[in-house]
Order: structure tokens, then sequence, then C-alpha cells
């Protein structure tokens, strides 16, 4: 998964986080409590739910319900979707 500058950093003391990494994620453990269909379709409460288990810095619901733009759930969810899609349909395929 790439990284993904925030447009709207999120401010956290005395700094500010700018760039969301993800953890590489294994099994179904961090899924848990949540629907496929939902995360697929970017729903803000999976999303919400499912963001703290597999960012770096890892966002709290708080931070992503009050302090990440909606902007930036759209760039986080479509990763996540991107992350879940098999790769058969992610990768581009090429013309000879």
């Amino acid at each position: 998964m790439k990284p993904i500058n925030l447009e709207h950093p999120i401010a956290r003391g005395d700094t500010e986080v700018t760039v969301i990494h993800f953890l590489e994620p294994r099994g179904t453990g961090w899924l848990k409590g949540v629907k496929l269909f939902d995360l697929m379709q970017m729903d803000a409460s999976a999303l919400t739910t499912v963001l703290p288990r597999v960012t770096e810095p890892a966002l709290t619901e708080h931070e992503i319900r009050t302090a990440l733009h909606p902007a930036d759930l759209v760039q986080l969810g479509a990763e996540v979707a991107a992350f879940l899609a098999p790769k058969s349909m992610t990768q581009e395929t090429s013309t000879p």
C-alpha cells in the first residue's frame, strides 16, 4: 500500500501528521466488525473502524471523525478498497 500525503494535515500537539503509511495487514483480524462490501464502498463508519488498525502513525477514531478532511478520507478509503481488490482487477493491462 502506498503512503498517502494528506491535503489537510492533522494537528497532534506540537506536530502535524502529513503522511499516512499503511501497515501490511495479515489475516482477517483487522477486518473484525466490518463488512467487506462497506469497505469496498468506502463507507465512512467502516473506514473509521479499520483505519486505526492499519495506519502509521495510527489514526484514532476521534481524529478520523473530527480532524480528518473528507478529501483525505476518500484518499485513504480508495487505498483500502484497492488493497482488498484482487490483483487481477487492479493491474493495468498492457497492449502489445
